[in-house]
């Protein structure tokens, strides 16, 4: 259908030179109003929504996107949809027992399974119940800020003495599951293990063992360390026929009333006072003691000195006398020998020669003389160059031959 105006020209015409220019214009001008009036058609198709085209449209996008995209993908989905549902892994952390419920062996299985991946039939047929391995923490605690992260807490506990007073008491309870088989059977899956197994059980046992101390004696703490080990083993025994294993009880605060607590601490005070007076008394004993220890550590110490000064002394004098009885032996030695001498010599001037001898020695009077003044002539005239008359002056006679 044509809108607009449209001439037609002869061919003669059309190529004639002068009108060829008019004419291109006039056939572009028609081919112009041509499109519109198709655009125009193709508007009022669309607005009358001819429900056979836009069905058949979609379908045929559907068709593309499935063919392209959905088949491909067909074979990671079914591999996706049978490992999510068919498939259950078990982390290292965690225990894993098998409930069959459509099939044959129904019920729970014995057969604990550990880490790893294990088929398990979907759609209520098998069930996989999963328990912590690992330590647990239960908390009885005022205080959730100084809680365990992960701990399941409650409300402290609160225990009444033997003397009848009530304290309160924050208490850490670290068990494990040692059979999930047992856990499972006696008392349910789950965290039932925690609501049916350990939180009924922990504070009538802690008030059985920690309720035997009397209100001074949660002070002692050895004392409190061994009820705490008893109500452990209490535990252990209610719960090991559950597969629960406890493995300690720690008592890590606890706390009085206020009025009791004042009364205590007094009491405490006074106590201290009376060991603080006994400490005194006893040090001033010990003190006296070492003070005796050492004044006889000193006097026998002065003793040793003096009996070493003693013994010095009688050295010395020993030493001493020694030396003067050699001494005077040697002395007599000296003058025995002198007196020998002289004996000798004695001897020997009354024998023959002797009296030369003593000339001899009555000559050396003139040693070491310069000038002698002697009179050389008359009765006592000495010529000293006489030798006979020097001879006779000294006494002695002339050798005769």
């Amino acid at each position: 259908m044509n809108s607009g105006f449209f001439y037609d020209y002869p061919a003669s015409t059309l190529h004639s030179n002068t009108n060829h220019k008019i004419k291109l214009d006039v056939i572009k001008l028609n081919l112009y109003n041509e499109a519109v009036s198709q655009q125009k058609e193709a508007n009022m198709n669309l607005r009358e929504d001819k429900p056979y085209d836009f069905s058949e449209r979609i379908m045929s996008s559907v068709r593309n996107f499935i063919s392209a995209i959905l088949l491909p993908l067909v074979p990671f989905i079914v591999l996706f949809l049978f490992l999510t549902t068919f498939i259950v892994y078990i982390k290292p952390n965690e225990f894993g027992i098998k409930q069959v419920n459509i099939g044959f062996s129904t019920g729970v299985q014995k057969k604990v399974y550990e880490t790893g991946f294990h088929i398990v039939i979907p759609l209520g047929f098998q069930t996989m119940h999963r328990f912590p391995r690992d330590i647990q923490v239960f908390e009885l605690t005022r205080f959730p800020d100084t809680a365990s992260r992960d701990a399941r807490m409650e409300k402290a506990a609160h225990i009444q003495t033997s003397d009848g007073f009530f304290v309160t008491v924050d208490v850490s309870i670290l068990y494990h599951i040692s059979d999930p088989y047992m856990v499972i059977t006696t008392v349910g899956p789950g965290k039932l293990y925690e609501d049916n197994g350990i939180i009924p059980k922990v504070e009538p046992k802690l008030k059985q063992a920690l309720g035997e101390l009397t209100t001074e004696e949660f002070y002692n703490s050895p004392l409190r360390v061994e009820k705490s080990k008893i109500a452990k083993k209490l535990l252990n025994e209610e719960l090991n026929p559950k597969g629960i294993q406890v493995d300690h009880v720690l008592v890590r605060y606890f706390i009085y009333s206020e009025e009791i607590q004042r009364n205590i601490e007094e009491k405490k005070l006074k106590d201290q006072l009376v060991f603080t007076n006994q400490s005194k008394a006893k040090a001033s004993t010990e003190e006296a003691i070492v003070k005796k220890v050492r004044q006889e550590g000193e006097a026998n110490i002065k003793v040793r000195l003096e009996e070493g000064k003693a013994y010095v002394m009688k050295r010395n004098a020993e030493k001493d006398l020694y030396m003067r009885a050699k001494r005077a032996e040697a002395d007599l030695l000296v003058k025995v020998a002198e007196a020998k001498r002289t004996d000798l010599i004695n001897q020997a001037y009354q024998k023959k020669g002797s009296d030369k001898l003593v000339g001899l020695k009555m000559a050396e009077v003139y040693k070491g003389l310069d000038i002698i003044m002697l009179p050389s002539s008359g009765q006592f005239g000495i010529n000293p160059l006489n030798l006979q008359d020097s001879l006779k002056l000294f006494g002695v006679e002339q050798i005769k031959e």
